[in-house]
């Protein structure tokens, strides 16, 4: 069985980002649907003392209607990569693995970047080689896949040859299942159970970026992420 996944992309992604790709054999993301502008794309949470605070990249779209993910540019007026690393290194000071993650992960946002999409991506792709997470990646906009929402992830199974879709429950409310039960695609659901991990600021809370799962379990944090 051949599994499929699609999500959109994410700034630092969560931990159900990468159990879901950890699930599946080939994973694409959805660059060319609309950007959510209080979505996920350019924003993710970290753990400080006092509780969540947010990481956000500035971009740009107003003005433009609505862009596609692959279509936002980075805002360049504002400081915000240096912003970033200060914010990360004040607060996981005492992280057990800051050290090593840290200094790499902001020598990459300090690169300068233009669209969101190549910052996500590259984010994506060290993190998921931090957590030794090995997936073939493709973007659904090299893909040339057409049809509306339900065929298009239907066609994407298709082109390549997966025989299971796998998505989060939140697609529940518009995923037909019996539009993939009719051409052979079976759909399953991937009902993430959050894990609690021991955080360098206590007491635990879930749904920050998987970045603060690495800094304080290194080594460990994928078979915390999908235990």
């Amino acid at each position: 069985m051949t599994t499929l996944a699609v999500l959109q992309p994410g700034y630092l992604p969560w931990l159900g980002f990468f159990d879901l790709m950890h699930r599946c054999d080939i994973f694409v993301l959805y660059d060319d649907v609309q950007f959510d502008k209080h979505g996920w794309r350019n924003r993710n949470r970290i753990r400080s003392a006092s509780g969540p605070h947010w990481l956000t990249v500035p971009v740009r779209h107003k003005g433009l209607g609505k862009p596609a993910i692959l279509e936002v540019e980075i805002d360049p007026q504002l400081p915000w990569a240096r912003k970033h690393g200060a914010t990360l290194r004040q607060f996981y000071a005492r992280a057990p693995y800051a050290a090593h993650y840290l200094p790499e992960l902001e020598e990459m946002l300090n690169q300068p970047w233009r669209m969101l999409i190549d910052l996500d991506l590259a984010l994506i792709q060290i993190m998921c080689r931090w957590l030794g997470l090995h997936r073939p990646i493709f973007r659904a906009s090299e893909l040339k896949v057409s049809g509306d929402r339900n065929e298009r992830l239907l066609n994407l199974c298709h082109h390549f040859s997966a025989d299971c879709y796998m998505s989060g429950n939140a697609a529940q409310v518009y995923l037909d299942e019996s539009l993939f039960a009719r051409h052979g695609v079976a759909v399953v659901w991937q009902n993430y159970c959050h894990p609690v991990y021991s955080q360098v600021h206590g007491p635990f809370i879930p749904f920050l970026s998987t970045l603060d799962l690495l800094l304080n379990a290194g080594p460990e944090s994928l078979a915390i992420l999908t235990a």
